[in-house]
C-alpha cells in the first residue's frame, strides 16, 4: 500500500507529490493516518527561502493524526493506543544543555526535530505534508475525544505558540487575569488564537490592530474576542495610541502581542506600552529587513520586551486542556479553517500566501 506526500524541493519551487510504500513503524514510534496539518508561517519563510533548508524534505510540523500501528509496550508506556487522536510535535530537545537542565527545553541550543529524514528512506513520512506520518511516541499528545481534532489541528501550533508566549508573561509578572488593556498586532493564525486566549482570560479590552480587515474578518475578530479593532489602511497610529491612552487611564497598554511579523510593527508595539509593559515578540521568525527604533523609550519606560520562537510538550498540552474546557470554541476555530487534500499542496501555499485563508490545511 501507497501514500502521497508533498515534496519540498527547493525555495520557491513547487511541491512534488511522491508516493512512497506504508511499512509497519520501528519500535518507539508510531504510524499516524492524516486528520489535518497546518501550513504555517514557518513554512511558507522555508518556501520563500528566508529560512535555511536544505535538500528534498517533507516539511511541516503541525501533523495532527490517529494513529493506526504502535507497538503494545509503547502504547502502555505512554498511555496511548491505536484509534487516538494525536498531535505531533515536532521538537526534540537534548534534555542535557543548560536550558534543558534549568526547564527551558523550548530553547534548547541542541534542538532536533521529527520532521528532518530523508523522504526516500523508509519509513519515508516525517513530517507534516503527508497523508501518513511517522513519529516517535514520546512527541505525541493524545486529543481527548471531547475535542475535535480537526478544530485542534487549527492551532496546533499557533496555539502552543502563543500559550509558551503569555506564560513568559507571566514570568515577567504581567497577569493576564489583571491585565486592562492588550494588544494584538496581526490577525494571522498566531494573533487568531491570542485574541481568544486573551478573551477567556478576561481582559477588559483586546484591541487588534492588522493591515487588511474587511468585513467578514472584522465579524471573525469580534467573535473571537477582539473588543476594538483597528486597520492600518485606514487608522492613523496617532489615533490608535489616543485611543488606547483612553482606554487604560493615560497610561498605555499593559500588554502588547506582535503577531503580525512585520518588523514595522516593532516600533509601534512599544510606543503603545505603558511603563513597565510587556512586549511579547513571537511573531518575527525570519529575516526581512531591519528596522528603526527608540532605544530610549526601553529605558524610560522600563520595558520588558520578550522574544519567544518555539513551545514544549508541556505547552502543547496546555493547549490541548484549553480546547477542553472550552468546546464553546469550536465552531468559531473550525470557521477560520480552509482545507485542501495534500496534492493540491501548491494551490493552498499560494493562497496562504496572498492571505486569502486566515488558517490553510492540508488533509485526505
Amino acid at each position: 500500500m501507497k501514500a502521497k506526500a508533498a515534496v519540498y524541493v527547493g525555495a520557491n519551487q513547487p511541491f512534488e507529490i511522491r508516493e512512497y510504500p506504508l511499512t509497519a513503524p520501528q519500535k518507539g514510534y508510531a504510524k499516524m493516518s492524516l486528520i489535518a496539518s497546518g501550513v504555517c508561517g514557518t513554512d511558507i519563510h522555508i518556501h520563500n527561502g528566508n529560512l535555511s533548508f536544505a535538500g528534498s524534505q517533507i516539511i511541516g510540523h503541525e501533523f495532527v493524526g490517529r494513529i493506526e500501528e504502535i507497538s503494545e509496550s509503547d502504547a502502555n508506556q505512554y498511555g496511548l493506543q491505536a484509534g487516538d487522536a494525536v498531535i505531533s510535535d515536532i521538537a526534540c530537545p537534548c534534555g542535557e544543555c543548560l536550558l534543558c537542565r534549568t526547564g527551558d527545553d523550548a530553547n534548547c541550543v541542541n534542538m532536533k526535530v521529527t520532521n528532518g529524514g530523508n523522504p526516500e528512506e523508509a519509513p519515508h513520512f516525517h513530517g507534516g505534508y503527508g497523508e501518513y506520518s511517522y513519529a516517535p511516541v514520546e512527541n505525541l499528545i493524545r486529543v481527548p475525544e471531547s475535542v475535535n481534532p480537526k478544530a485542534a489541528a487549527v492551532f496546533a501550533c499557533p496555539g502552543p505558540t502563543a500559550i509558551h508566549a503569555f506564560s513568559l508573561a507571566e514570568q515577567a509578572n504581567c497577569h493576564l487575569k489583571t491585565a486592562k488593556v492588550a494588544v494584538v498586532q496581526g490577525f494571522g493564525p498566531v494573533g487568531s488564537f491570542a485574541l481568544l486566549y486573551l478573551a477567556k482570560m478576561r481582559v477588559q479590552k483586546i484591541v487588534l490592530i492588522a493591515g487588511t480587515m474587511d468585513e467578514k474578518k472584522r465579524a471573525l475578530a469580534y467573535q473571537l474576542g477582539a473588543t476594538d479593532i483597528y486597520d492600518l489602511r485606514d487608522d492613523y497610529e496617532c489615533v490608535i495610541k489616543k485611543d488606547i491612552l483612553a482606554m487604560s487611564e493615560g497610561l498605555g497598554a499593559d500588554l502588547v502581542f506582535e503577531a503580525s511579523g512585520n518588523p514595522a510593527a516593532i516600533p509601534m508595539g512599544i510606543d503603545l506600552l505603558r511603563n513597565r509593559g510587556v512586549y511579547l515578540v513571537p511573531g518575527q521568525y525570519s529575516n526581512s529587513g531591519g528596522i528603526e527604533i527608540q532605544p530610549q523609550l526601553i529605558t524610560f519606560k522600563a520595558l520588558q520586551i520578550i522574544g519567544s520562537s518555539q513551545y514544549s510538550m508541556v505547552d502543547v498540552r496546555k493547549y490541548v486542556e484549553f480546547l477542553e474546557k472550552n468546546p464553546d470554541l469550536e465552531e468559531a476555530i473550525l470557521s477560520l479553517a480552509t482545507a485542501y487534500r495534500v496534492e493540491d499542496v501548491n494551490q493552498a501555499f499560494a493562497d496562504a500566501k496572498a492571505r486569502k485563508n486566515i488558517k490553510t490545511l492540508l488533509t485526505k
